[in-house]
């Protein structure tokens, strides 16, 4: 039996999240129907809800509904620190922190050629216009530490030295609460190589 249009054009919607093949797509969409059509209904007003409301931060390229975003509007932010992410999760994941008070630059993505992602790709020229805005004093580059964001850490930290300001990367190593014997050795390797001064 084939499955109706309307059921096939759902299935195939849901391919559109990560992680979720045709069997993951084809349960969700079954269950909607079979037994949360109200959730469904919900689902379809916020996804059209967010789509039509929802843009980019006109400083920081975050997610918003106005021009600019809460962060970028706080006048309690230091104007002087640019911290650099890459995607919006990892904007908030800093804010959770409650240690960072400046402002951000979120690239929504990051350097990867193989993938066909270059610097135009991830904004890298409206960062640079950001950054040499006169306020900015430092950058602080919070990529992942994948190849492909130390590649776009390396990227972003050269364009910033020619602009005659202080670039910082954020640290990594061991996880607080973590034990040795349970840490792989990459990890242990780059938290002795970044130790400090007690």
């Amino acid at each position: 039996m084939k499955e109706p249009s309307s059921l096939e054009s759902l299935i195939q919607a849901l391919r559109c999240l990560p992680g979720v093949g045709p069997k993951s797509a084809q349960r969700m969409a079954y269950h909607l129907l079979q037994r949360d059509q109200q959730g469904a209904s919900r689902l379809a007003d916020a996804m059209r809800n967010a789509v039509e409301r929802i843009r980019h931060c006109a400083m920081c390229n975050t997610f918003t509904e106005e021009d600019l975003c809460n962060v970028c509007v706080s006048q309690r932010r230091d104007r002087a620190l640019l911290c650099v992410v890459e995607t919006p999760a990892d904007l908030l994941m800093m804010e959770q922190t409650q240690t960072y008070r400046g402002l951000y630059f979120v690239l929504m993505g990051r350097l990867s050629p193989l993938d066909g992602v270059g610097p135009r790709d991830i904004h890298l020229d409206r960062l640079q216009r950001r950054a040499s805005d006169g306020v900015v004093q430092e950058v602080i580059l919070a990529t992942n530490f994948t190849v492909e964001g130390e590649a776009t850490a390396h990227y972003i930290s050269e364009m910033v030295n020619d602009l005659g300001l202080k670039v910082t990367r954020i640290a990594r190593g061991l996880p607080v609460g973590g034990e040795l014997e349970h840490v792989d050795s990459g990890t242990l390797a780059q938290a002795l190589i970044e130790r400090r001064s007690v």
